[in-house]
């Protein structure tokens, strides 16, 4: 009967993926994290059990307490009920903070495998992914979609599993106490179904789409509270724009809230008026029942004090319901991150690249940039639909050799493919067509690792994480000792500076290192390059946008990092030109010269041009014609 009870309250929502409603393949996923912890969930389950027990003992002792007040049987036995009661209540209190322990200890330990999982995962992601996500949607379903999982197990679990079992055990003596009693207590019972249907997918619905409203503003805080982005707003002056939109997010999530709350408040109401008048039915009933001789005065009390175990649980299984139903629109949306399958994987047993100069080799390469339906999800670039359009080829047909020791200098028009080109070396994407190799191997056969430790890049942004310098630098390679980052830094020419701070290698640089000048973050960026000690070294325009005095700065630096290593360079200056050993010249994805400088400057073709253009107003301090990036399928070529 409670089974049947307790069906009817869930069923009305158990839907295979219905809006607002318990979806059952959601259920069986969350099931599968809860498998591992078996053991937990079965001495869960006996605690729950002797908890409802005890729960139950207590008003058949009461009732009893008042048959032998009622029969004179002495104070004697009045007295040892007493204790009974006492001492079921002490057992219970005990037994109850022992199951409130181990349903906490489970719930967070399920937690903490999603989150690690999810984690994981997303590190697992290509560069693509990274890309198209909005950063702010991200984070949202790593933490408050998370957390908001979390109530299906340390709220939800207990509370279903819990009373359940009350509910059974107290259905079981109220009917061998009084079945017409019972019967009439029951008549009641579609107050309880009816709002749990309703009151379930409505809050199921708001709760999406307060979820949906807060993810909106975590990635909206996200942007404009960093560095560069408070700096746009400032100088474009919108700030009273932006706050506006937020205002107008923030209101619709505390009119979701009002409305959530008086839809719960409503049902908790019906529930209560329902008891209160099954509560008069018994009293009713069973009063004139005693009177009449067919039924003790204990037992009209154990009754009465059974249906609050009755409809107790019944309100507090409502209840469960609808954390169930708003937990599993966190789970929903975290599973539905964990449902991108990454493009890039690694080989189920990877080879290591070969000791000693490694050759980097492109081998007739064929290569556009993944669709977006192939690396992300509508709701985490926050648009209606994906961009369903195929990627068009970028590059077609490249093919180069860098021989061990060498520099290769990359040069072309914006737009023509030299980034995208570097970022297959380290495998940061996928060819669709030729071979990318390392020391002869081809780099989709190659552990990551072993990719990580010979491939060092560095880029034009010098990225660097809201830490310290030496975090910083021994991200790179963790094990490295003081002696080794202070060699790398004084390589870098950042020794001098780094030992003039208060802080020396504890200063933290700030997010993004915004505390450094760009030719310091450049620098840093580069020490911890040459702590990571790669054999081949990709540098992606690493001098651009900075002066002159910290370009010379960042070239010494660069002569250290170059020395001995494999190079392959997206060459910005004539400097870095004028040093390969080979020259390339990219165009619309292809290679349209290759030389030494001087061969091609004999040409007198696009190279000859481009060094008219661009190399030679640079080396004079001249700063060349901007020319506009080319947005490729969601990405920048340059």
């Amino acid at each position: 009967m409670a089974d049947i009870n307790m069906w009817m309250v869930l069923q009305s929502s158990m839907q295979p993926g219905g809006r607002g409603g318990l979806n059952r393949a959601t259920l069986r996923r969350v099931g599968a994290f809860a498998r591992p912890h078996r053991r937990a969930i079965v001495s869960f389950l006996l605690l729950a059990t002797v908890s409802a027990v005890l729960g139950v003992a207590s008003p058949v002792l009461a009732g009893w307490t008042v048959d032998a007040v009622v029969e004179g049987r002495g104070t004697r036995t009045v007295a040892v009920l007493a204790a009974l009661i006492a001492g079921v209540a002490l057992v219970e209190s005990a037994v109850g903070l022992l199951e409130r322990l181990q349903s906490s200890r489970l719930g967070e330990g399920l937690i903490f495998d999603l989150r690690r999982r999810v984690f994981e995962h997303v590190q697992r992601m290509p560069v693509a992914f990274f890309t198209r996500t909005h950063t702010g949607a991200l984070v949202s379903r790593l933490n408050n979609d998370v957390i908001g999982a979390q109530r299906a197990f340390t709220s939800a679990l207990s509370g279903v599993v819990t009373n359940v079992i009350v509910l059974v055990l107290t259905l079981g003596v109220m009917v061998r106490l009084s079945w017409q009693i019972t019967v009439l207590a029951l008549v009641l019972l579609p107050l309880f179904v009816v709002p749990a249907r309703r009151v379930g997918a409505k809050v199921g619905m708001l709760e999406r789409e307060a979820t949906e409203h807060n993810a909106a503003m975590t990635s909206q805080m996200t942007e404009r509270f960093s560095a560069p982005g408070a700096t746009l707003v400032k100088l474009f002056g919108r700030p009273a724009s932006e706050a506006r939109e937020f205002g107008h997010r923030a209101a619709r999530v505390r009119d979701i809230g009002v409305r959530s709350a008086m839809a719960m408040e409503v049902f908790f109401r019906a529930l209560t008026l329902a008891s209160g008048l099954a509560q008069a039915l018994i009293y009713g009933l069973g009063g004139y029942l005693a009177l009449r001789g067919e039924l003790d005065a204990g037992r009209v009390v154990t009754m009465a004090l059974l249906l609050n175990r009755l409809y107790g649980p019944l309100t507090a299984l409502a209840t469960a319901r609808l954390d169930v139903v708003t937990a599993l629109v966190s789970f929903e949306r975290v599973f539905e991150v964990l449902d991108v399958e990454p493009l890039i994987v690694e080989r189920a047993e990877p080879e290591e690249v070969p000791d000693g100069p490694v050759a980097v080799e492109v081998d007739d390469v064929r290569f556009a940039y993944p669709s977006a339906e192939q690396v992300s999800l509508a709701s985490l670039e926050e648009v209606a639909t994906l961009d369903d359009r195929a990627g068009a080829e970028v590059l077609h047909g490249v093919s180069l050799r860098v021989e061990p020791g060498q520099l290769v200098a990359l040069v072309g028009s914006s737009g023509a493919g030299k980034s995208t080109l570097a970022s297959l070396v380290p495998r940061l994407y996928d060819v669709d067509a030729g071979a990318v190799r390392l020391s002869g191997v081809d780099v989709r056969d190659l552990s990551f690792s072993s990719i990580r430790r010979t491939v060092g890049v560095v880029t034009q942004d010098g990225h660097l994480f809201h830490d310290t310098i030496g975090a910083n630098l021994r991200y790179a390679r963790p094990e490295a000792t003081d002696a080794e980052v202070w060699e790398a830094l004084t390589a870098a020419r950042l020794a001098a500076l780094v030992r003039s701070l208060p802080d020396g290698l504890d200063t933290v640089v700030g997010e993004r290192g915004y505390r450094l000048s760009g030719g310091e973050r450049q620098r840093l960026t580069i020490a911890r390059l040459l702590l990571a000690r790669p054999r081949v070294v990709i540098l992606d325009e690493a001098t651009a946008h900075l002066d002159s005095e910290s370009e010379l700065a960042v070239q010494e630096a660069l002569g250290a990092a170059l020395a001995g290593r494999t190079a392959l360079v997206i060459a910005h200056r004539l400097a870095t030109v004028r040093a390969a050993d080979a020259i390339l010249v990219l165009e619309d994805g292809r290679v349209v010269e290759r030389g030494t400088h001087a061969e091609l400057l004999a040409a007198g073709e696009r190279y000859a041009e481009l060094y008219r253009t661009q190399f030679v107003p640079a080396e004079a301090g001249v700063a060349p014609a901007a020319v506009p990036l080319v947005p490729v399928d969601g990405h920048v070529r340059t």
